[in-house]
């Protein structure tokens, strides 16, 4: 086995009782790389069961630089398929987990299974433990990390996920939060509480010296950026540095996207955060960043996304409200963008109150899946609008909630959102960087030209970041160049980053022939028919028209093409011939 990863890979079956540690060919950790890649692999053959099947696997991978010194290199992907979406289900996670499961000799995790109670999975070094978890039922996560404290590095469920809330996420260390696609109701179909991982190895690097020299190329490149490391960059404001520029760009998603602007804005930025609660950096493990933040009474502030969702989105202008919701969330176990979104639906469909203090009870309602209003608006605004009638009031595509970009403002973001693989997400291609932040090159944010190849080609990239098991955000300054020579430099296997850029490429191409497989096509890479009638918000010395809706329906047959895909958006077996994957009719 190369260096870099472990070679082994720990197999649960909670139905059964049983765990087994298997070790994968090379070959398969050398095509599929790590993280996003490995766990699309193992989820392939099975992509199709019910979210809740027992035989449907919940998969937990690291990439091949974790445990290393590469930089921003210490993340997780988890994956199985959404119960929120029906899509491919996968989020990115911080925290410690990553680094605990190689330092305890493995890649990843696959669960199958159903246990008959709630179950906590214990790994320590060698050992690995089944452990009755009932007496963590109807915790707070905060309190159920601290009955947990010293095992290790801890991932577990709220009560969102026990209540059966269909956003529902998965909490790592206390603040780490895998939020999107309902991964927290993943675990709780398989009556699985918790994972602590605990581990005193060390990963090997293959050479040393190239790795020094690659880390310091990433280092240099990002101290010269100004979007990282500047005064007014992530590191010192963390991620809401983008909400003034959001409110100055007329993309702040306001009154459930029925605007684009916000008068109070101002009032509500990271400069207001910071006066309001002093925060400190803190990050994720192997990370020099630190774009998170975290108050002196050990909360974290909300990131940009939910800080906009908690405030403009739902007409909040309580800045303790929006922090409180926040951390009630991660309390609760629950994403707090498709809350947010949920509850705005409401607000446009009902015309009630949804700020302060009310904003807080709806908040723990969804959470507690409380009868009633909870219940019907914790399966997301997708189901709920439609049961009131009102479908056209989600805003979601492939029934997750959009996040803090509204795409009348940017048509990469737009096109981005519809033909995203799990549902409204901003982060499969994060236009944002070219249309907003000018980085690498500009691009003309009201216009489809070029957009095509451009969203393929970002997929492509954040596919292998997540298979690398690294931060998008470094990517603001280094590239696939740098993190091509550390994979090398660790694993002994030389890639190019057009090597690296041809696996992401695989890895994507084989999520849309998973979608594909559960029945997804044309139809639902689109978006919610607001955005083609309704304008946004002008801006000093510019409009935000509607989208044209025949422009938006060239560019996505544009980008079907540049990413093999037949006219419906349908995988096509001579491209997946040429990707080297296996096709099976999807």
């Amino acid at each position: 086995m190369p260096c870099g990863w472990t070679g082994r890979v720990l197999e649960v079956d909670l139905t059964r009782g049983t765990t087994l540690v298997v070790e994968p060919p090379a070959a398969v950790y050398e095509r599929e790389i790590g993280g996003k890649g490995l766990a699309g692999y193992y989820l392939y053959d099975r992509c199709d069961l019910a979210y809740d099947d027992a035989e449907m696997p919940l998969l937990l991978f690291t990439g091949p630089l974790v445990g290393t010194s590469a930089p921003t290199s210490g993340r997780m992907h988890v994956m199985s398929r959404s119960p929120l979406t029906g899509t491919v289900g996968d989020a990115s996670v911080g925290g410690g987990l990553g680094t605990a499961l190689k330092r305890a000799g493995l890649d990843g995790i696959i669960v199958v299974g159903r246990a008959d109670r709630w179950t906590g999975i214990e790994i320590d070094d060698d050992q690995v433990r089944l452990v009755d978890a009932t007496a963590l039922e109807g915790l707070p996560t905060s309190e159920a990390h601290e009955q947990l404290a010293g095992r290790g590095s801890v991932a577990l469920i709220g009560i969102a996920a026990e209540r059966g809330v269909q956003f529902a996420s998965l909490m790592v260390d206390r603040h780490y939060a895998a939020a999107r696609n309902g991964i927290g109701l993943s675990f709780a179909a398989k009556r699985l509480k918790y994972l602590t991982v605990q581990g005193s190895g060390k990963v090997t690097v293959a050479d040393p010296a190239a790795l020094k020299t690659a880390r310091a190329d990433v280092l240099r490149l990002a101290a010269a950026s100004s979007i990282l490391l500047g005064e007014h960059g992530l590191a010192e404001r963390g991620t809401p540095a983008l909400y003034d520029l959001m409110h100055a760009r007329r993309m702040m998603p306001t009154d459930n996207f029925a605007r684009t602007c916000f008068a109070p804005a101002p009032t509500l930025n990271a400069s207001a955060l910071a006066a309001r609660f002093a925060p400190k950096r803190v990050g994720c493990k192997g990370c020099h960043i630190l774009c998170k933040k975290r108050a002196a009474n050990g909360a974290h502030l909300p990131e940009f996304e939910t800080l906009s969702h908690f405030t403009a989105l739902v007409g909040n202008t309580d800045l303790d409200a929006a922090f409180a919701a926040n951390d009630l969330c991660n309390e609760l176990g629950m994403d707090t963008i498709s809350a947010a979104s949920t509850i705005a639906c409401h607000r446009e469909l009902t015309g009630e109150d949804a700020s302060g203090e009310r904003l807080v009870e709806l908040v723990e309602q969804i959470g507690r899946g409380a009868a009633g209003l909870g219940a019907e608006l914790g399966q997301g605004s997708r189901a709920y609008a439609a049961a009131r009638g009102r479908p056209e009031l989600s805003i979601s595509v492939k029934g997750q909630e959009l996040p803090a970009y509204d795409p009348r403002g940017a048509y990469g973001m737009a096109l981005g959102y519809a033909v995203s693989t799990r549902g409204g997400c901003h982060l499969r291609a994060y236009p944002i960087g070219h249309e907003i932040l000018r980085k690498p090159v500009a691009t003309d944010r009201f216009s489809f030209a070029g957009k095509a190849r451009i969203i393929k080609i970002a997929e492509d990239l954040n596919a292998i970041i997540d298979s690398l098991t690294a931060c998008k955000f470094v990517f603001f300054a280094a590239s696939l160049e740098e993190y091509a020579k550390a994979f090398s430099a660790v694993t002994g296997v030389p890639r190019s980053s057009t090597e690296l850029s041809l696996t992401g490429a695989r890895i994507y191409y084989r999520e849309r022939m998973m979608n594909a497989r559960c029945g997804f096509g044309a139809a639902d890479d689109d978006l919610p028919p607001r955005f083609f009638t309704e304008p946004g918000s002008a801006g000093p010395g510019f409009d935000v028209p509607p989208i044209d809706r025949r422009r938006f329906l060239t560019a996505r047959g544009d980008y079907y093409r540049v990413r093999g895909l037949d006219a419906d958006g349908q995988p096509r077996a001579d491209n997946a011939a040429k990707l080297e994957l296996e096709w099976n009719d999807c």
